[in-house]
């Protein structure tokens, strides 16, 4: 559901103490209440619309001309939104409460209506899928086809991947009781789960937030308390894991898919081949980033070897004061609005509107996104404010989402979503753009080392943490293509890959071989966890275009976000002198990370 999350690229923060007041989202934009007669009204709408759509255009799409084809486009859309709207109220009841059964139900209703609906739909971009390419270019030249070239053009990349109409149907009705099935077993599983440390019964992300204590008893305490939760919990989390491996091999050997990720990668629109020079370029740096990082975190804790609850513990002397909601609004609005007075004006709505959810209670999903809904509406922003600094980059990241999905709803429904390869630009960058104000602003050096030290931190987990996360579903995917996977397989592939990324200066205790079970990708989103460390190294090579004066930057970074999913990366990033396919590209990215850690191993934070 959600376009983005966060939940997996920074670990909690340190409880702290939290304002009152914070922000609750109001979701009447869409609708006002589960029996609301306008969501009543437009599943009853999209029905008779999608029958009224298959009967006149079924069977007919080879035979229409360009306007009409284009008349035909509109209304698929028009039809679409209206399920999307539908579905994202649902689906965003869910993630601000999923312990209550009733809107569990509800939203699992709406999920089954908008399903059942949408099936008639289905024959459509099969259709315009069955056009030979010689035709439909003829149809191209049109004028009336040009708004939905974009929209076509992206819709052939499944062409040689699509199947006969009456499978596609199968599988598209069969899916709410095959994999969002098993996925709202994980969130409700998740969401139950209690771990209690101290006396306390904690939710999951409450018990992960103490992982960044800067008490090292209680952050060890924690670690011994989840991993016993989850691996309490292991065999219900491999079953899910195992069931939806599975379920992906059917589906992408039905698709003739040649690998675990390529369905993922078509949908970014980026070769499989670009995504592997990401990977390669990040693991052979292992080296130069993580391992020598955490070597120096080691010696700051005075520590022989780190253990899995030190890797996001506060640094000696780090003064990670309380930090007020107010105050952290201040300093994004202020980074947005020094960059572009344009991007600033679009992020303060999110504050003068009831589009930020950051309040703490139980049943709320962990972690953070942004979920663009629809473009009649607005995105609305989920996050879990503690009060600290690493709050505010959460704040930062999840407004860059914001911001841009508002700027690409002008694309419509259909063209408006930008491939998660660059989907995470906007929200790197805003981060990028508060961490530069907030150093630049600070004038102790001891304290700017440890921002800087932070930040390295939040890069590393962005970066090399999620290809460790992608190299672990990789091997998940492959081995389980020879047989289900015992619990303590995954375990040990789990622990083989934190060993490789994060290096010597770590040992782990048994009880990690667990800690997979919480990441929400593995199980929601197949192989999305790269596009974080694509977006990272793709706005270290941006920001630094930025830095260096190119003329015209603002209008031309504005006009990428405006064009949503119309045009490709490499369209995008051509007026920035910058191509993802080149080598080159990333090492730049990663060279940025290598730099900070250059300066910190100088001055010995």
């Amino acid at each position: 559901m959600p376009s983005a999350s966060r939940s997996a690229v920074l670990s909690a923060t340190a409880p702290g103490p939290v304002a009152s007041g914070l922000p609750r989202w109001d979701l009447s934009d869409l609708y006002d209440r589960q029996d609301s007669p306008e969501l009543a009204s437009d599943l009853a709408e999209a029905d008779a619309s999608a029958e009224a759509f298959a009967s006149r255009y079924a069977g007919q799409l080879g035979s229409l001309d360009a306007p009409a084809l284009a008349a035909a486009i509109a209304e698929y859309e028009r039809i679409d939104e209206l399920l999307g709207r539908a579905g994202s109220y649902a689906g965003l009841l869910f993630a601000a409460d999923s312990e209550d059964s009733a809107i569990g139900r509800f939203s699992q209703s709406v999920n089954e209506r908008v399903t059942q609906i949408s099936t008639r739909l289905v024959f459509f971009t099969l259709e315009l899928n069955g056009i030979e390419d010689e035709a439909l270019a003829a149809l191209l030249a049109d004028p009336s086809l040009r708004r939905w070239q974009p929209f076509l053009r992206d819709l052939r990349v499944f062409r040689p991947h699509q199947l006969s109409e009456e499978v596609e149907r199968v599988l598209h009705e069969k899916s709410v009781t095959g994999a969002s099935a098993w996925s709202r077993l994980f969130d409700e599983t998740m969401a139950g789960l209690r771990v209690e440390i101290g006396g306390e019964a904690l939710t999951v992300g409450d018990a992960l937030n103490r992982l960044s204590d800067r008490d090292r008893s209680v952050r060890e305490r924690a670690a011994h308390a989840i991993g016993a939760v989850f691996n309490r919990n292991i065999r219900l989390f491999s079953l899910i894991t195992n069931t939806l491996a599975k379920d992906k091999e059917i589906s992408d050997g039905l698709r003739r898919y040649p690998r675990p990720g390529s369905a993922r990668n078509r949908g970014n629109m980026v070769e499989d081949e670009v995504v592997d020079a990401l990977v390669d370029a990040v693991t052979s740096d292992y080296g130069r980033l993580s391992h020598r990082y955490y070597a120096l975190k080691a010696r700051w804790l005075g520590l022989e070897k780190l253990q899995h609850w030190d890797r996001n513990a506060p640094l000696p002397s780090d003064e990670d004061r309380p930090v007020a909601w107010e105050e952290a609004r201040t300093h994004v609005l202020d980074a947005y609005t020094a960059f572009a007075p344009e991007l600033g004006n679009i992020a303060r709505r999110f504050f003068d509107r009831p589009w930020i959810d950051a309040e703490l209670r139980p049943g709320k999903s962990a972690g953070a996104f942004a979920h663009p809904t629809v473009p009649s509406a607005h995105p609305y922003i989920l996050m879990n404010f503690h009060g600290r600094t690493r709050d505010v980059m959460t704040l930062a990241h999840e407004l860059g989402h914001g911001v841009h999905q508002v700027l690409a709803a002008e694309q419509g429904y259909l063209q408006s979503a930008t491939p998660l390869t660059l989907a995470e630009t906007a929200s790197v960058f805003g981060e990028m753009l508060t961490f530069r104000a907030l150093l630049d602003a600070e004038t102790d050096p001891a304290r700017r080392r440890r921002m800087l030290a932070g930040k390295v931190e939040d890069m590393l987990n962005t970066v090399v943490r999620q290809v460790a996360f992608y190299r672990f579903e990789t091997r998940l995917h492959d081995e389980r293509r020879g047989g289900e996977l015992l619990p303590e397989r995954i375990g040990a592939i789990w622990r083989e890959v934190q060993t490789e990324s994060l290096g010597p200066a770590f040992e782990f205790t048994p009880e990690y071989d667990a800690f997979w079970a919480y990441v929400p990708h593995f199980v929601h989103s197949p192989f999305y966890v790269y596009a974080y460390a694509f977006g990272d190294c793709l706005v270290n090579a941006l920001y630094g275009v930025f830095r260096s004066g190119h003329p015209g930057f603002q209008q031309k970074y504005l006009a990428m976000l405006r064009a949503g999913g119309t045009r490709r990366h490499r369209e995008l990033l051509a007026p920035f002198g910058l191509d993802a396919t080149d080598p080159a590209f990333w090492r730049k990215g990663l060279d940025v990370i290598a730099g900070y850690i250059d300066e910190l191993e100088a001055e010995q934070v």
